[in-house]
């Protein structure tokens, strides 16, 4: 991170400060944002939008709003994009597909966009993800490949893939994305930046794109974790237009020191141990050992994780398949054949099995809970391995071929099946990727994920570091059946 407003690694409180003390006008910071987009995105391919004309019309009014001598937000002038399953006003909301292409232009914009824009930050556009949010890997059909910054030749995961690039090539301090089954956590986790999956119900989904309504959650990714608070902070609010967010007060988390002394720390073993790469490993032990001098270290077991991920995996398919079953009827050819057959097989299973489903989620759930009397936090790694080679179709892990596309995301679908608040922090523990590690909390605890991300940023374990230089036109990789290392 930098002092510079103006550099592309400018942290979203740095951008905020010095707009609010005149050093630089948000016009200049807008401009220069701009001016990075259209030099580095064809290389990494995160933006499918860009919103120029209103980048420097909102950017105007606060420097506008200063001259007047008005209250400037927490987020002034910060730059910032969402993944095209929010609605912007004036665009159609894409959702990563082609189908939706053809849909009247958003009259309004999603919720938590409104509530960016009123902390002061300035929309740059929209953000490439996996079609219909059903993806782990950021290889869209329709849009192509979108590329790691730290290595384009590899994934950016998925599904909020611009989400994950753009945070981290320095196209965007902050971004918006979802979170069904790690969508967040998994491009997060490749590209080496900080995300905040909060409780269910905590954060606004209207005015998005739904995939599975009992699963989806929405939230910030940034390049530091008071970046990722000032973010959160600014989205919070109960709001009519979901059903699922509640009144529940606001928590703010900014102004939070990195005290994390007498935290009881819960190292997961068990599944997390068992479907994590040596990278992952090490990236946890990492975390582990900087937290151990603060905090108590103990070993946690949580058994429910692999009957949780069945349940998520159904009842993904069977909701996202109901809803979509019009499309799949009347335009069935214009949708990725992969993302296609997944939803057909959906729509073929049996109601008892998505019944017991939801019973084995809630189970789980009461697991969970029973667990957080013993620790205040768990830690896991966020994804099996660092970004695979783009093109790749087999994960090879514990001695087994798995298919890569769907077990990208093995390690984080427990905690969104049962709604926990997760934030992912970057670690680079073995070599020059960097692979994610989920604070994991209980229900509400947001506060407790992100004071420990602060501290283990603090420390230096937990860095968003910014990736070798990029050229401004990246060829794309060639598709291939590889198998990871």
């Amino acid at each position: 991170m930098t002092d510079d407003p103006l550099s592309p690694w400018a942290g979203a409180a740095v951008i905020a400060a010095a707009v609010r003390a005149g050093r630089v006008s948000a016009v200049d910071v807008s401009t220069a944002a701009l001016d990075r987009v259209q030099a580095l995105n064809p290389g990494i391919n995160a933006y499918t939008d860009v919103t120029a004309a209103r980048t420097l019309q909102e950017a105007r009014a606060i420097d506008a709003a200063r001259a007047a001598g008005l209250p400037l937000g927490p987020l002034a002038g910060v730059p910032f994009a969402a993944k095209n399953l929010f609605d912007i006003a004036g665009l159609p909301t894409r959702a990563g597909s082609r189908i939706n292409r053809d849909r009247p232009p958003a009259r309004a914009d999603a919720t938590l966009v409104t509530r960016m824009n009123r902390a002061g930050a300035v929309l740059l556009g929209a953000l490439g993800m996996g079609e219909y949010a059903y993806d782990f890997t950021g290889e869209n059909a329709h849009d192509g490949a979108c590329r790691n910054p730290h290595d384009p030749a590899r994934m950016s995961g998925g599904s909020s893939s611009g989400s994950g690039a753009a945070t981290a090539a320095g196209i965007a301090p902050v971004s918006l994305g979802s979170d069904t089954n790690g969508s967040l956590r998994v491009p997060a986790s490749l590209c080496g930046v900080f995300s905040l999956k909060p409780t269910y119900g905590r954060l606004s989904r209207g005015g998005t794109f739904p995939f599975v309504d009992s699963l989806d959650h929405l939230g910030p990714m940034a390049r530091s974790a008071q970046d990722l608070a000032l973010a959160y902070d600014a989205l919070q609010g109960a709001d009519p237009a979901d059903h699922a967010c509640t009144d529940r007060p606001a928590a703010p988390t900014a102004a939070m020191p990195p005290d994390i002394r007498g935290l009881r720390i819960g190292v997961l073993d068990g599944w997390f141990q068992d479907n994590a790469g040596p990278e992952a490993l090490a990236a946890v032990a990492a975390v582990a050992a900087a937290l151990s001098p603060e905090t108590q270290i103990l070993p946690a077991r949580f058994d429910a994780a692999e009957a949780v991920r069945a349940a998520a995996y159904l009842i993904t398919n069977s909701e996202s398949a109901a809803f979509h079953l019009e499309r799949l009827r009347h335009r069935a050819a214009e949708f990725d054949p992969d993302t296609r057959d997944r939803f057909l097989a959906g729509a073929l299973l049996p109601a008892a099995w998505v019944s017991r489903a939801q019973r084995v989620r809630h189970w789980g759930l009461h697991q969970a809970l029973a667990l957080f009397r013993s620790v205040d936090i768990l830690i896991a790694a966020a994804t099996p391995c660092p970004a695979p080679p783009g093109g790749s179709k087999l994960l090879r892990l514990a001695g087994r071929d798995l298919p890569l596309r769907p077990n990208l995301g093995l390690l984080a679908q427990p905690f969104s099946a049962i709604g926990l608040p997760v934030t992912t922090v970057p670690v680079f523990a073995s070599g020059s990727l960097p692979i994610g590690v989920q604070i994991i909390a209980a229900p509400w605890r947001e506060d407790q994920s992100l004071r420990v991300a602060r501290f283990l940023e603090a420390a230096g374990v937990a860095v968003a570091h910014a990736p070798r230089p990029m050229t401004p036109a990246i060829p794309a990789p060639a598709q291939m059946a590889a198998t990871l290392p």
